[in-house]
């Protein structure tokens, strides 16, 4: 667990300023959330027990249990910053647990406080893995949904046999992100400069650099990739519920 202990430390604040860093990337990303929760609701109910994968600040849990006050949520990340954050915010909520877990580590699973979950739910998090990597995640996560569950990956899937869509979206978006910046939107690298500098996160961000280094790309597989790999690795059905010109929502039913 990362020290959450600082008194005065405006974790709600900090939970915001990360979406606000998080939506100059992707502006229709509270729509995603919405569509990913519907999902959830359509699949395994109101009353989920929840894996929030990659977790973050807890973006995924805090949207779940505001939609679904009777939800349990574990969440996994190894980045001590962003736990810090998010351990801050869920504080005193027994409906939430975190672990600190590398899912690069074939043993990470035996961390967490359940052997099953109705859904395993990730958002712009796993595009930092690689294809062997990610598809060997994927097996795993299929051993955590139970029979019925779903597993919903948010991500950026380029189909590459479009590239001149591609780059005509790109073009446009990026446009519109440096018309943001200019306003005084804070992207990621600032958005980390700031956290590097607070008091209390200082220690904790100069640890997530220290285990990652600057930002790491992955591969950006299509959607027939992931669709297919989650099949192989036992879910009966996957396909995308949502999607933008960037981004899409693939969910995997058990």
């Amino acid at each position: 667990m990362t020290d959450t202990t600082a008194a005065g430390t405006d974790w709600q604040g900090w939970q915001r300023s990360w979406d606000r860093q998080q939506e100059w990337y992707m502006p229709d990303r509270e729509e995603r959330f919405r569509v990913m929760l519907d999902m959830v609701e359509a699949t395994v109910g109101r009353t989920p027990r929840v894996l929030d994968l990659a977790c973050g600040t807890g973006s995924i849990t805090a949207r779940l249990l505001d939609r679904l006050p009777g939800a349990v949520s574990t969440g996994v990340d190894l980045d001590p910053a962003l736990l810090a954050i998010a351990e801050g915010t869920f504080a005193g909520d027994d409906r939430v647990t975190f672990v600190t877990a590398d899912l690069k580590d074939p043993h990470w699973p035996t961390a967490l406080p359940y052997a099953s979950f109705d859904a395993v739910l990730t958002a712009t998090a796993l595009h930092w893995l690689h294809e062997g990597p990610l598809a060997a995640l994927y097996g795993q996560v299929a051993g955590l949904v139970r029979d019925g569950g779903v597993f919903m990956n948010a991500d950026h899937m380029i189909d590459d046999t479009t590239p001149r869509i591609n780059a005509a979206e790109r073009a446009l978006r990026h446009e519109r992100m440096e018309q943001a910046r200019n306003d005084g939107a804070v992207d990621w690298a600032a958005w980390w400069q700031l956290a590097a500098a607070d008091p209390v996160l200082a220690i904790p961000t100069a640890r997530r650099f220290a285990i990652y280094g600057g930002h790491a790309d992955g591969d950006m597989p299509p959607v027939s990739w992931h669709a297919r790999t989650l099949r192989e690795a036992g879910f009966g059905e996957a396909r995308p519920v949502w999607c933008s010109p960037s981004d899409t929502l693939l969910l995997a039913l058990k």
